[in-house]
């Protein structure tokens, strides 16, 4: 345990302070009842993944996949048409019906009498010493220590400077999901999944969306197989600007105009801006407080140390996957760290799956093919369509895939990349067999695989491996 900072005069001493309430509010349980806790939260309760991100994003693709089925029900031999959304209740349901309640009563439950040993804050954290934090409540300063302090105040989003520069109105992930009105129009700028994500939700609810994306494919950072094939599908959804930054940007009469660096001109009624997200740790004076810096993110060791004593950090702001289930990981080993500091465990960053939820859906874990070729594995690599087992018939699909890459010499499974409808789903027993190192061929061939469900795709996938 650490020795307690020296208290200015009249600052409040706790136990454990904890910066942000996304993953980091699911510290304090029962072990912790015997804890003096200050929570401090200059936003909104639950983070990015509850208000901004994973979870309203979710509700808002669901209704778009809906939107999207009802276009291409021709190809079923089905009659039907797509009337439009009703937006306005799009948003009411989400965030007046779900989100906001439970981020009003998140912050209810930390005020209330159900957890009497926290105190919660609602100002700007910022260090002004060892373990010392200038913040406010209810609009009043205060300063206060703790023997243990937990950052988890994750990221923003990213505003290039050719928009900062200029007057141009914009819009983020953070309140582009509250538009009053659908617009008939909309420039995005990003290749990456907050890109694909609300392409695919805007698109296909009725607006027509240009994409503005400096590299020439979309979801670079993906398997190079699995970039290219989504890339060419998005060229079909939406209007894409590859290969191309903005040069300049102001509002119009209409919306909004973006000049690009070959000079064409681009108009539309909304700009979104989606390039990536930036962690807080540079907006809290860490340098006050002996925190160091990694590039963007704060420093931490294995088991989510700072480099100043007694301070930890987790999510968005320190690690390298800005992911919620990575957060939540992370906070459940701070979380045992703090409670045993003579049993400390490493952060769980093996095998990190993600998924992103665009048309068509994507989900990945392990190593690209580039990637497992240049570590100097001696691999096998299966791509099996949707459309040569049986569900895929059903489906109609011509461009779903999912690819497997696994070492030769042991049969052990080194990266899966799936492009298609449920592969944040089908993905999920791969996960299984890589997390416990389970061997492939007998994965294959020593269970069941139910006939004609889409799993078949796997099954056929790890039987296609040639060891």
């Amino acid at each position: 345990m650490s020795t307690s900072p020296e208290r200015p005069a009249g600052a409040q001493h706790f136990d454990l302070v904890i910066i942000g309430t996304g993953s980091g509010n699911s510290i304090p349980g029962p072990e912790f009842d015997d804890k003096s806790i200050a929570i401090i939260e200059k936003g909104v309760f639950g983070g990015t993944c509850l208000n901004v991100g994973c979870i309203p994003t979710k509700m808002y693709v669901y209704a778009a996949d809906v939107a999207r089925e009802i276009q291409d029900a021709a190809r079923y031999n089905l009659h039907a048409t797509y009337e439009g959304a009703d937006w306005p209740a799009i948003v009411e349901r989400v965030f007046s019906r779900r989100i906001d309640p439970i981020a009003a009563g998140g912050e209810a439950y930390r005020r209330g009498p159900e957890t009497p040993n926290i105190t919660v804050f609602d100002g700007h954290a910022s260090f002004v010493g060892p373990r010392t934090i200038a913040t406010s409540t209810g609009g009043e300063d205060v300063v206060i220590t703790g023997d243990q302090v937990v950052i988890a105040t994750g990221a923003r989003p990213a505003v290039l400077p050719v928009f900062e520069s200029s007057d141009v109105s914009y819009y983020t992930n953070e309140n582009i999901m509250r538009l009053p009105q659908l617009p008939q129009s909309m420039i995005i700028v990003g290749g990456g999944f907050i890109a694909a994500e609300f392409a695919h939700v805007f698109s296909s609810l009725g607006v027509d969306v240009t994409l503005v994306n400096r590299s020439e494919r979309l979801l670079r950072a993906l398997d190079r197989e699995v970039s290219d094939a989504f890339t060419e599908i998005a060229a079909t959804q939406w209007n894409l600007k590859l290969g191309r930054t903005v040069s300049a940007a102001r509002d119009t009469d209409t919306g909004v105009e973006l000049v690009l660096d070959n000079g064409e001109t681009l108009q539309a009624e909304v700009l979104l801006l989606a390039t990536g997200r930036i962690p807080n740790g540079d907006q809290m004076n860490l340098q006050a407080a002996g925190i160091a810096m990694d590039g963007d993110r704060i420093k931490v060791d294995e088991f989510g140390r700072t480099t100043a004593e007694g301070v930890w950090a987790l999510g968005d702001v320190s690690s390298p996957y800005q992911l919620k289930h990575v957060a939540n990981a992370e906070m459940r080993a701070v979380r045992h760290n703090l409670l045993h500091p003579e049993d400390l465990r490493p952060m769980p960053h093996d095998l990190v799956p993600s998924a992103i939820f665009s048309h068509p859906q994507i989900a990945t874990v392990g190593l690209t093919e580039e990637q497992a070729r240049e570590q100097g594995f001696d691999i096998t690599v299966k791509v099996q369509k949707y459309g040569d087992v049986a569900y895929g018939w059903a489906m109609e699909d011509t461009t779903s895939f999912a690819k497997l890459i696994a070492d030769k010499a042991t049969g052990r499974l080194l990266g899966v990349h799936i492009m298609g409808p449920q592969a944040s789903t089908l993905i999920q027993q791969l996960i299984t067999v890589m997390a416990f190192d389970l061997d492939a061929r007998k994965v294959a061939t020593d269970q069941y695989w139910i006939h004609p469900a889409l799993p078949e795709l796997i099954e056929n996938a790890l039987l296609g491996l040639e060891f």
